[in-house]
């Protein structure tokens, strides 16, 4: 495995970080940062702290675990956590998490490993972000690795091969854990599904069968919940012009859904670190022909059975199901505010009214329903 090159894939390495924080504070958008996060703060005198930086940890204690604490500072209530006893400073993960907004999701993961005394880990960074040497910079100093999607077949597996080889020798030789979302892009109908192409490509690297194949990277489903959905409307904008042609994102569609979801309010969020997958849910999957459809869903419980479901989940399930079976969770007056605040946002959309109402709650109402049915469901997957 060290005998591969990286170069095209990995973070900076600490000797590369000096300079490329240098080429960050040159930027324009540098003093624009700062003076939006820490308005208090003399430019100069950040930019000496700045450049006393010498490794990606130090980056991410020092730098983004202030700054996203000063984002939720700004756009949320309260964070909570659960579950980090499942974590062992001596060991490394491969954190799969559904995914909801581009950049906190990963973002708060860092900041609940320093505070429980763990190293951060690595984050997978999509090409399509790759657009500015700015954010580039950022995102390598950041830990962060690339990681292509689409193409043509051959195009695509190569890609998927190169994530997959990188991610192992993250985990087994750097000792480095890793964050990759569950499905390619963020769930943007509250469904947090999956994908069993991301489990097989977790499996290319490796020759050895099935279960030592994905035992020695660890995987550990992780679930945020958030009360207000990041870009709640500009999801629902996506799926209804999906529904009648090819979707294209503009130009900065990307940038502009972090800026949203960095500013827009969240409410309270809420983050639980599950069991990793044991090596009895793997000799359970191996038994069967769709192995990888089986851990699918079985991570998939997972998530479902530990999202912190919030007044606004239940709220958006009993207006849509036209019943009040989850009224003695919300009061009238919450219903009414959660009520306006959709109204008032679908308000800017163009399209039907009724199939755009019914997209938005389902988007908060669908976790509702899969919790319903992860707790239904007999003991043949663990929770």
């Amino acid at each position: 495995m060290t005998t591969h090159n990286f170069d095209d894939t990995r973070p900076f390495e600490n000797a590369e970080i000096p300079d490329a924080l240098r080429r960050v504070s040159n930027h324009f958008y540098f003093p624009i940062i700062v003076h939006y996060l820490f308005p208090d703060k003399d430019i100069n005198t950040y930019k000496e702290d700045f450049f006393k930086i010498n490794s990606a940890y130090e980056f991410q204690k020092k730098i983004m675990y202030k700054a996203i604490n000063k984002i939720l500072h700004i756009s949320s209530n309260k964070l909570t956590s659960d579950g980090i006893q499942y974590l062992c400073s001596d060991k490394n993960y491969m954190f799969i998490a559904n995914h909801r907004d581009i950049l906190l999701d990963s973002a708060i993961l860092q900041i609940l490993l320093i505070d429980g005394n763990l190293d951060t880990s690595e984050i997978t960074f999509g090409s399509n972000l790759m657009n500015d040497d700015f954010i580039i910079d950022i995102g390598k100093i950041n830990k962060m690795f690339k990681i292509v999607r689409g193409g043509n077949f051959k195009a695509a597996y190569n890609n998927s091969m190169k994530v997959s080889q990188y991610m192992r020798f993250a985990i087994t030789e750097k000792k480095q854990s890793t964050w990759i979302a569950q499905r390619s892009g963020r769930t943007k109908d509250g469904n947090d599904m999956t994908e069993v192409a991301v489990l097989k490509m977790f499996s290319m690297s490796s020759k050895k069968p099935f279960i030592d194949n994905l035992s020695e990277l660890n995987i550990t489903p992780l679930v945020i919940s958030y009360e207000y959905e990041p870009c709640d409307f500009f999801k629902t904008r996506e799926i209804y012009i999906s529904r009648r042609q090819a979707y294209k994102k503009a130009k900065d569609e990307d940038l502009q859904s972090i800026l949203h979801g960095i500013k827009q309010w969240k409410g309270n969020i809420h983050f639980a670190f599950t069991e990793p997958i044991t090596l009895e849910e793997l000799n359970y999957c191996n038994q069967f022909p769709d192995k990888f459809k089986l851990l699918s869903d079985i991570i998939d419980k997972r998530i479902y059975s530990h999202y912190k479901l919030w007044k606004t989940n239940y709220i958006a399930f009993d207006y849509l199901n036209q019943n009040d079976d989850y009224a003695s969770l919300y009061t009238n007056k919450e219903k009414e505010n959660f009520l306006n605040y959709m109204n008032e946002g679908l308000i800017s959309l163009d399209g039907d009214k009724v199939e755009l109402t019914d997209i938005f709650l389902k988007i908060y109402a669908n976790p509702v329903s899969n919790y319903l049915k992860a707790i239904a469901e007999s003991d043949d997957l663990t929770l």
